[in-house]
């Protein structure tokens, strides 16, 4: 029989589910208190929410948020904790990269992307893709490039003009 406590635990897990724009499923086997404290304060810089749970709980909340049954069950078993993706879904991606580096007790089992399940190499292109807002950097400037060129275009001009006026000033004086 549920209790109340397990019962709000898998309607927020469910609810974290349905508002994340990605899942990423991480094995966190030998992780000391250092090392998740580290994790965690890295995931909250990024608007990523990082949460363990009991895998019978995390498999009633995927159902409750509509995924279908059993489609996770190759991802829950062990000691897994879920990354949940804000607006960013790369975010848990670059993180969890970056944590990799320096320690070696956090692996990707598997991520839930768009509507897809992937595995954990998709993780791995997913790490090396710009963010939102480099992208969105690029893009402004690509934008602003062709601006610039009819810019010094249009004064390079207006110089030539002021330039020839001033010769034909002189050669009239």
């Amino acid at each position: 029989m549920p209790n109340i406590k397990k019962t709000e635990l898998v309607e927020n897990l469910a609810e974290k589910i349905k508002s994340s724009s990605a899942l990423y499923f991480t094995k966190y086997t030998g992780m000391n208190v250092e090392q998740a404290s580290n994790l965690r304060q890295n995931f909250t810089d990024n608007s990523v929410e990082f949460v363990i749970s009991k895998n019978t709980l995390t498999k009633i909340a995927l159902e409750k948020a509509g995924l279908s049954k059993g489609l996770f069950n190759d991802f829950l078993s062990g000691q897994i904790a879920i990354a949940y993706a804000g607006v960013d879904p790369t975010a848990p991606a670059r993180v969890i990269k970056d944590f990799s580096k320096d320690n070696e007790c956090l692996e990707v089992v598997g991520l839930y992307f768009d509507g897809q399940l992937y595995s954990p190499d998709k993780y791995k292109e997913i790490a090396n893709l710009p963010s939102k807002d480099e992208l969105l950097t690029k893009f402004v400037l690509s934008l602003n490039c062709p601006m610039t060129s009819v810019l010094y275009c249009l004064q390079s001009s207006m110089v030539n003009v002021v330039n020839v006026l001033n010769n034909l000033k002189e050669q009239k004086d």
